[in-house]
């Protein structure tokens, strides 16, 4: 179950096959960004109809779950709270063993998976999260959320982690686009609407901010919503997404360098941007990378993420018990192992 956010989503998996992928969206009032109190009580609303269209979809019942899985963060304190909350009761009354999911790691793990890829550099872009991510082994136990040995014992061998090679100094990608189409007032405040009216516009210069792999977005936004009123709307999106993107690419571009990778991950929200992803391909065609994006479906936070995630983390020996486990809104991707 996934409600990191604006979604409640409700995922199952068998092995690498996704048998239903349910979803509601919580919508906020008109000129207004995600109210988490309201977030929370429609995902909790929403809870039981988007369990049964999952089940129904599936075409199992709740006693042939053989485990269940959450969300546990990063994320939206109150949001994260329904699916810890849906997922521990259903587990404890089943009986059935239960993982808490870092959501970044989901949507990475998810979209190397489906592609087929071996060593991808990742390229995460959504709403909050914006970060160029690559994995690696550690030598040493892997801690008290580690793997365990079939034995039971900790796993004193090496063990994957995520680096974060860069990432924003300050807003996601996702987010400087909403909130850029609020303080324009558009009718629909969401960065699909930004996308839409900039594939109608041209480009003038924004402050293009990046500093290594590193890259900050606050100073460019600011710039934007001062020509609202002054230029054409259509020129401001256009002129607001090229840069960003650019930012993105310099950024990935270096980090591709720095570590030799044959295969390149769009994941996230925002990798649902056609455009977007065009630059990224192009990006990598000059040092021979290969690009992947998974369909909207699976970039766009949904429970399927959650429920592929947590097979492969049950097979690769991950145990968790259901007392310690509670949400945790700032669980970075650099601290899953």
């Amino acid at each position: 179950m996934e409600s990191t956010a604006h979604t409640l989503g409700v995922g199952i998996c068998e092995g690498k096959k996704v048998l239903a992928n349910a979803r509601r969206l919580y919508k906020p009032p008109s000129g207004e960004g995600i109210i988490p109190r309201l977030a929370a009580d429609h995902h909790a609303q929403k809870a039981p109809l988007v369990l049964e269209e999952a089940l129904g979809t599936a075409g199992i019942s709740l006693r042939e779950v053989d485990l269940f899985a959450f969300s546990r963060g990063p994320g939206i304190g109150q949001c994260l709270r329904v699916s810890c909350a849906t997922s521990k009761f259903l587990a404890s009354k089943f009986k059935k063993p239960i993982l808490g999911i870092n959501h970044c790691h989901a949507h990475l793990q998810i979209a190397k998976g489906m592609l087929g890829f071996h060593d991808p550099l990742y390229v995460y872009v959504s709403g909050a999260n914006t970060q160029i991510i690559t994995e690696g082994e550690v030598a040493g136990k892997t801690g008290t959320l580690g793997r365990a040995s079939a034995a039971g014992k900790a796993n004193t061998s090496s063990h994957q982690r995520f680096f974060v090679l860069g990432e924003t100094l300050d807003m996601g990608l996702g987010n400087l686009f909403d909130v850029f189409a609020r303080e324009a007032k558009f009718a629909y405040p969401h960065g699909s609407e930004v996308a839409r009216m900039a594939s109608k516009g041209s480009y003038f210069p924004l402050p293009y901010t990046v500093k290594g792999m590193n890259f900050a977005f606050t100073g460019l936004l600011s710039a934007a919503v001062s020509e609202v009123g002054k230029r054409k709307t259509e020129d401001i999106c256009h002129s607001l997404m090229e840069t960003a993107f650019a930012e993105l690419c310099e950024a990935s571009e270096r980090a591709l360098c720095l570590t030799g990778k044959r295969e390149v991950v769009a994941c996230g929200g925002v990798a649902q941007n056609k455009r977007f992803c065009d630059m990224l391909s192009q990006m990598c065609q000059p040092h021979g990378a290969k690009f992947g994006v998974l369909p909207a479906e699976y970039n766009a936070d949904n429970g399927a993420m959650i429920a592929y995630t947590a097979l492969c983390e049950w097979k690769r020996g991950k145990r968790e018990k259901m007392q310690g486990l509670s949400p945790n809104g700032y669980w970075r991707i650099d601290e899953v192992f």
